[in-house]
C-alpha cells in the first residue's frame, strides 16, 4: 500500500504529464480542503495559507456566509447569461457596489469573469467615452494575461515572453519606488516626458494604476502621486482607472485602495476577493462614462454568473456586519510590527512595506541588488515549517503576504515565527 507522500508524488507526476509547464505552481502540494486561513493537503498536513488564492480569499476559505448564499442560489438558478434575461443577484450587486464606490455620485456596474476581462472592458469603456486610443500604465504593473492586459503589464518576464506582437497605443511610465530612488517628483517628471515625447495628453483615453502594485512588488502609490494623477487626468479629460483587483475588499484596511489617497476615480476594476472564491469581476464607474459603449458592446456569456453574484453579496454582508475592515487594520498593524522586527534582525531584508494587511518584504544582496534565489529559499523553508507564501516583484525578490483577514492573532504570530525561522535558514 502506498503512503500518502507517494500519492502526492504520483499526483504531481500526473500534473506534469497532463498540464503544460507554462502553468507554474508555486508549491509542490495537492490541496484537499480548506477553511478560514488554513488548507490541508492530501497527506493531511495543515498549512497556514498566507496566499489566499493570490488575494482571492480576503474573508477566508469557505466562509459560512458565502457557502450558504451559493447553496441557496444553486437551488434557484445557476446561470442564465445576463444578456438574455436579468436576474436579481446581478442587479442587487450592481446597486451595492455603485453605492460603495460612487459615494453618492451616479455610478454603474458591469460584471465579467476574470480580472483581465475587467481591465480590457475598462479600456474599451474609456476609449468609447473619449474617442481616443492611448492608454498609460506603469512599469511594474500587473493587469492580467490576455493580449491587451499583458501589454498593459509593466514587466517582461514571465508574462510577455514571445507572445507578441502586442496591442498598440499602450505606453508605460515610471512608478514611485523610494527604495530604488524613484520619488514622486521623478515619477511625475517621467509622465510629463512621456507626454512630451511619445503621446500627447489629448490622445490618451485613460491612465490605469494599481493603488498598491501587486505582482510588481507590493508598492503603495503615495497619496501625493495619486492626487497628482487625478489633477492631470481631470485637466486633460483623461479617464482615471484604479485597478482594485488585488487591493479591493478590505485588503488595505479600507474597502478600496483608492480611498487612502482621498481621490475619486472614474472607473475601478475589481475581481479576486469580490466573490469569496468564485470567478467574478467587474467594472464600476461614473454613469456617463459607463454608458459610452452602445448596446451590445459589453458582456460575456458567464459575466456576472448568478452563483458568483450571490457569493459577492455574501462577501459584502460580511464586511457590513462582521467588522472586517477594523480587523484588517488591526492585523496590518500587528504584521507590520512583526515584519519591521525582521528587517532589523536580517540585513538582507531591505524593507518591509505595504498598506493595511497587504504586506511584503524585499530580499536583497550586495549594494541593494535583488536576490530572488534567497527569496525562493525563504519561501521553501516557510513551507517546510507549515506556512504558504509566494513571491512578487519584477525581479521576484519580494515575499508577499495575502493572509485572510479572518486569521487569528495566534495564527499570525505563528506565521511570523515560521517566517523568522525561514529567514534564518535562508
Amino acid at each position: 500500500m502506498l503512503d500518502k507522500a507517494s500519492v502526492t508524488a504520483d499526483r504531481l507526476a500526473e500534473r506534469s504529464k497532463n498540464v503544460p509547464q507554462g502553468v507554474l505552481t508555486a508549491h509542490p502540494l495537492v490541496i484537499d480542503r480548506a477553511e478560514g486561513a488554513h488548507v490541508w493537503d492530501i497527506e493531511g498536513r495543515d498549512y497556514l495559507d498566507f496566499v489566499g488564492g493570490i488575494g482571492v480569499h480576503n474573508i477566508g476559505h469557505n466562509h459560512p456566509r458565502v457557502v450558504a448564499a451559493v447553496t441557496a442560489q444553486l437551488g434557484k438558478i445557476s446561470h442564465a447569461a445576463f444578456q438574455v434575461a436579468a436576474y436579481e443577484p446581478y442587479l442587487d450587486l450592481a446597486a451595492r457596489l455603485n453605492t460603495l464606490v460612487g459615494k453618492g455620485e451616479d455610478y454603474k456596474s458591469v460584471f465579467f469573469t476574470t480580472g483581465a476581462e475587467a481591465v480590457e472592458n475598462a479600456v474599451k469603456i474609456a476609449r468609447a467615452h473619449t474617442n481616443r486610443p492611448g492608454i498609460v500604465a506603469f512599469r511594474g504593473a500587473f493587469h492580467g494575461r490576455t493580449l491587451l492586459a499583458s501589454t498593459l503589464t509593466g514587466f517582461a518576464a514571465p508574462y510577455k515572453q514571445n507572445f507578441g506582437p502586442f496591442a498598440g497605443e499602450i505606453y508605460h511610465s515610471a512608478y514611485p519606488n523610494e527604495l530604488h530612488g524613484i520619488t514622486v517628483e521623478k515619477a511625475l517628471a517621467a509622465l510629463q516626458t512621456l507626454f512630451d515625447t511619445e503621446v500627447t495628453p489629448d490622445r490618451v483615453a485613460a491612465i490605469i494604476i494599481e493603488p498598491v502594485q501587486g505582482d510588481g512588488g507590493f508598492l503603495p502609490a503615495p497619496a501625493a502621486f495619486m492626487q497628482a494623477l487625478r489633477e492631470i487626468t481631470q485637466k486633460h479629460g483623461i479617464v482615471l482607472i484604479c485597478d482594485e483587483i488585488q487591493t479591493g475588499f478590505g485588503r488595505t484596511g479600507k474597502m478600496f485602495g483608492f480611498e487612502h489617497s482621498g481621490i475619486q476615480p472614474d472607473l475601478i476594476t475589481t475581481a479576486k476577493s469580490l466573490a469569496g472564491g468564485l470567478p467574478l469581476s467587474g467594472v464600476v464607474g461614473r454613469a456617463a462614462i459607463m454608458d459610452a459603449p452602445k448596446p451590445g458592446g459589453l458582456g460575456g456569456t458567464y459575466g456576472g454568473n448568478a452563483l458568483a453574484c450571490a457569493a459577492a453579496l455574501a462577501v459584502l454582508d460580511a464586511f457590513e456586519h462582521d467588522g472586517l475592515l477594523e480587523r484588517a487594520v488591526a492585523l496590518g498593524e500587528r504584521m507590520a510590527a512583526g515584519l519591521s522586527a525582521l528587517v532589523a534582525k536580517y540585513d538582507f531584508v531591505a524593507e518591509a512595506r505595504g498598506q493595511g494587511f497587504m504586506q511584503a518584504i524585499e530580499i536583497t544582496g550586495a549594494n541593494n541588488s535583488p536576490d530572488p534565489d534567497r527569496a525562493q529559499r525563504v519561501i521553501d523553508a516557510a513551507r517546510a515549517g507549515g506556512l504558504l507564501i509566494i513571491k512578487c516583484g519584477i525581479h521576484r525578490n519580494v515575499v508577499r503576504f495575502l493572509a485572510p483577514i479572518v486569521v487569528s492573532d495566534a495564527d499570525l504570530d505563528r506565521a511570523l515565527s515560521i517566517l523568522d525561522a525561514a529567514l534564518a535558514a535562508a
